[in-house]
């Protein structure tokens, strides 16, 4: 069965939208970089929402030249909307079916593992029905202060218990804390 790995940038008081307006670290990492590209080189789907669709379809298709940027460019993509009518990310499928049933079918297909990046409506769902493997939440050392109950990763919802699968601290403050679905 195919592995489905959610990894979310989360701040100090829950945000996780708009991560790209949020204050800089001042200084990238190594270690997280290599991280998120093990990730991303091990799987062969991304799925998403629209609002991840729309930032990422916004800038990814630009870059090339790397690993990662050539991998994400050609892996395929589902997004799961009915808002977004003709992607013009390559290799982008839009899906109008169930999110969770398409989702747990590709999951039992014989392929490559599956990445979802940040945490919306789809995740929730997806988390809901038991099927994100493993979370990896971002946590970054700061408070935004401001985005509202849509901008934060809580939703009302059903219990959900994860074991911890990891930790990792990076020189610029981030802490990865990695859980497991199991």
């Amino acid at each position: 069965m195919r592995k489905l790995t959610n990894s979310t940038y989360i701040t100090l008081d829950g945000v996780i939208q708009d991560p790209q307006d949020w204050p800089s670290l001042g200084s990238s990492d190594d270690r997280g970089l290599a991280i998120q590209s093990e990730l991303l080189l091990s799987c062969e789907l991304q799925i998403m929402g629209r609002r991840t669709y729309d930032g990422f379809a916004a800038v990814w298709p630009s870059r090339s030249g790397d690993p990662y940027s050539d991998h994400i460019n050609a892996m395929r993509k589902l997004v799961f909307s009915s808002q977004v009518a003709d992607p013009s990310w390559e290799n982008t499928i839009v899906v109008a079916k169930d999110a969770v049933e398409t989702v747990r079918e590709i999951k039992a297909e014989d392929g490559g593992d599956i990445v979802q990046y940040g945490f919306g409506h789809l995740a929730h769902q997806l988390m809901a029905a038991g099927l994100i493997d493993e979370l990896r939440l971002w946590v970054h050392p700061f408070f935004v202060g401001r985005g509202g109950p849509d901008a934060l990763l809580y939703r009302d919802t059903a219990t959900t218990s994860l074991s911890r699968a990891g930790t990792t601290a990076l020189d610029n403050g981030i802490v990865i804390l990695t859980y497991s679905n199991a």
